[in-house]
């Protein structure tokens, strides 16, 4: 598997990848939410400057994607503040590669970009019903962030802040 950063190209292909990644939760959602995320996963913001876009390559296939976005941006966009540490997003994982490592090797990519750019944390959010997501963070050492969580609909859908000391 190869962690690089995604072409211009490979664009479109990534956006339909993350959806396609996250109709997982398309049940557990209210539809509004649902569509919001959607929206989130297929719009540019992974092109905001200084954003960049991973991707994890296996066979020749896209098997996964992350965004890191760099400090002090609005990575959302609702009204969340921007944060003294660049913040992972959208980590998505085709289904056909799961349980192979690819989520696992994109984090760790991002905390190594992190770092070499001198930052002393890097931070996250994610949906309460992401479990699995959660899992993962917690367990590369991830630590809730309470006071940074939000909801963006109002509809009692919280995206719970992380942040992981590098």
């Amino acid at each position: 598997m190869l962690i690089r950063k995604a072409h211009e190209t490979e664009y479109d292909e990534i956006r339909r990848g993350r959806i396609h990644a996250y109709e997982q939760y398309m049940e557990q959602l209210p539809e509004a939410h649902w569509y919001a995320l959607k929206g989130t996963l297929s719009s540019g913001s992974e092109l905001h400057a200084g954003a960049e876009l991973f991707i994890a390559e296996a066979a020749g296939d896209i098997a996964g994607s992350a965004v890191l976005f760099p400090s002090q941006k609005a990575a959302y966009e609702w009204e969340t503040g921007s944060l003294d540490y660049p913040e992972l997003r959208m980590l998505a994982v085709n289904p056909l590669f799961r349980n192979q490592g690819v989520g696992k090797s994109l984090v760790l990519h991002c905390i190594q970009e992190a770092k070499e750019a001198g930052h002393s944390f890097i931070g996250l959010h994610t949906g309460e019903f992401m479990t699995d997501a959660i899992g993962l963070y917690e367990r590369l050492g991830f630590e809730r962030v309470p006071e940074l969580d939000f909801s963006p609909l109002d509809d009692g859908i919280t995206v719970k802040a992380f942040r992981r000391e590098i």
